[in-house]
């Protein structure tokens, strides 16, 4: 039996650092940074496919796993195929009991349309904002940078270097340069 992990994080700025202390006794630990909303996962598509008959698949919360209750029950389906079980920390819930497999079920569920709803508040906010001329978006900041994107391109420095340089994203120096 070996204990798998599970960690990610949204985006590049954010750290898995408590996720990773909550998973140290797991025997491996699959990490990404990459966005939920995403069917692409490639770490998480790699722990799906490691995972074995009697091992146990923890994660810290649901949110880190799956992004809908269906993309969710996939998983969880998935796993019991496979005789995995899923266990979420900050629940306490272990899918190896019918009782942890029905709270999964509840939770996500409930964990979804709050997303829903959050989603469907925000985009009114945005709305009502955007009426009274208050909403202009995010500032673009890495376009502010394109000057200094441009300097260090011109002293050879890799775009890699360059996005952690200057803290913005890979994609952002490829349209800077793709800008002129």
């Amino acid at each position: 039996m070996t204990v798998v992990g599970y960690a990610r994080v949204s985006t590049a700025g954010q750290s898995l650092e408590a996720q990773m202390v909550a998973l140290d006794a797991c025997d491996k630990i699959f990490k990404e940074k990459e966005s939920g909303a995403k069917t692409e996962r490639i770490e998480l598509d790699r722990m799906l496919d490691y995972v074995r008959d009697g091992d146990i698949v923890k994660v810290t919360k649901l949110c880190r796993l799956a992004r809908n209750t269906k993309h969710l029950l996939e998983i969880v389906e998935y796993l019991d195929d496979k005789k995995v079980s899923l266990q979420v920390l900050n629940l306490g819930i272990d899918t190896s009991s019918p009782t942890g497999r029905l709270m999964l079920t509840m939770i996500g569920a409930v964990a979804s349309f709050e997303r829903q709803l959050l989603l469907e508040r925000q985009a009114e906010g945005i709305a009502l904002a955007k009426q009274k001329g208050k909403y202009l978006g995010r500032k673009p900041t890495a376009v502010a940078k394109a000057t200094e994107v441009h300097s260090l391109i011109a002293e050879g420095l890799s775009k890699s270097k360059i996005a952690d340089k200057l803290s913005i994203s890979l994609s952002s120096i490829y349209r800077i340069v793709k800008k002129g």
